[in-house]
């Protein structure tokens, strides 16, 4: 079991970094068994093959259940650094994507809705006042983060809130869904996460940060500055979990603060977590330095044409399942990815061995 780093000792945090626990190595074990005794040749399956023996590893059982039904959890929120003008998008974009997606009007709607999954979003941070529903939850820990370009973007206490938000949400999900995945709102949260990757990465500004919703090269350039500047103030690379909250703090986005809790909490509870592009590439950084065993419990979606996005899923050593250049986020990208995963589980579950069903192996 992780232990509790001192620093969280007592909170919803701490409690949850100590509740993960690594993959059942025996049922992943037999899984590889079994898929080797399938009819088939082994190995034939590639990826899905190691797919279905880390969702064994997960449940603790072989066969997994399949990973249904899904939830998707759209964290959104506002960036002060919108002000420095790295993204040509209003503001209030946020808040009328919010309300669209709310409305069943997004791409993360017609997505999930041909798969059977569910969608809620999460205000942690949106600028403009939103009123509650049923499917949008109000967790606004404050109405946006401030300029990343010139100092903080929250306090400590701000950013372990939204953590902790994540945690609730994942957990109040898992009880009764088969994977969670990870979806995002929010104009100028490419900056942040461009930020956060050269952090924990050590990757240079330059090479981390893209072109979001499709900036000009004027604008790129403005945004590259900014992400130097947020990232200078961090001197090295966090090797602690204490460590890892403040650079968070520093330079993330309330939306990656939820989706870091979101990880944190599905893998306490030992479900599946599919990661969308960019910005949850980034969130998962920040999980990882928190508590590096809740890694095995998330699968990568997809790779992202942000280019930050490369690099945090190779830092992670998570390999995607789709390359489709897709930079939308909210969890697009990642619902796309589940009929793979559910299909490795399906497999694992179903198809038979070479002695069930009387097929002759191989000389």
């Amino acid at each position: 079991m992780s232990t509790d780093p001192s620093p969280f000792a007592g909170t919803l945090l701490g409690e949850t970094i100590a509740a993960v626990v690594p993959r059942d190595p025996a049922a992943e074990s037999a899984a590889r068994e079994r898929l080797d005794r399938m009819t088939k040749p082994p190995g034939s399956l590639g990826v899905l093959e190691d797919v279905a023996a880390q969702l064994a590893g997960i449940a603790g059982s072989c066969p997994a259940p399949l990973p249904e039904p899904a939830s998707v959890a759209v964290f959104a929120a506002d960036h002060g650094v919108h002000v420095q003008g790295v993204t040509p998008w209003p503001q209030e974009v946020t808040a009328q994507m919010v309300a669209n997606i709310v409305a069943g009007g997004a791409v993360v709607n017609a997505f999930a809705a041909g798969l059977g999954a569910r969608v809620v979003v999460v205000d942690v941070g949106v600028a403009a006042p939103l009123d509650a529903t049923p499917t949008l939850l109000d967790r606004k820990v404050r109405p946006g983060t401030a300029d990343l370009a010139v100092g903080p973007a929250m306090t400590l206490g701000e950013a372990r809130q939204a953590v902790e938000t994540g945690i609730e949400v994942a957990t109040a999900l898992a009880a009764d869904s088969g994977c969670l995945i990870t979806g995002d709102m929010g104009i100028a949260n490419t900056t942040a996460s461009a930020a956060l990757v050269c952090c924990f990465t050590g990757a240079v500004p330059a090479a981390a940060t893209g072109r979001g919703t499709g900036i000009d090269d004027p604008t790129l350039a403005r945004k590259i500055e900014v992400v130097s500047r947020a990232v200078s103030r961090v001197p090295a690379r966090p090797t602690t979990p204490e460590a890892a909250l403040a650079v968070l703090a520093e330079v993330g986005g309330l939306e990656h603060a939820g989706l870091t809790g979101f990880l944190l909490g599905a893998a306490a509870a030992r479900v599946p977590v599919l990661l969308d592009g960019a910005i949850a590439g980034a969130a998962a950084l920040v999980a990882a330095a928190l508590c590096p065993t809740a890694m095995e419990y998330v699968l990568a979606g997809h790779t992202s044409v942000e280019p930050g996005h490369a690099s945090a899923l190779e830092f992670l050593g998570l390999r995607p399942l789709l390359g489709l250049d897709l930079r939308l986020g909210e969890g697009t990208g990642a619902l796309l990815a589940l009929p793979l995963v559910t299909s490795a589980a399906r497999a694992l579950r179903d198809v038979a061995t070479f002695d069930s069903a009387g097929v002759t192996e191989k000389n």
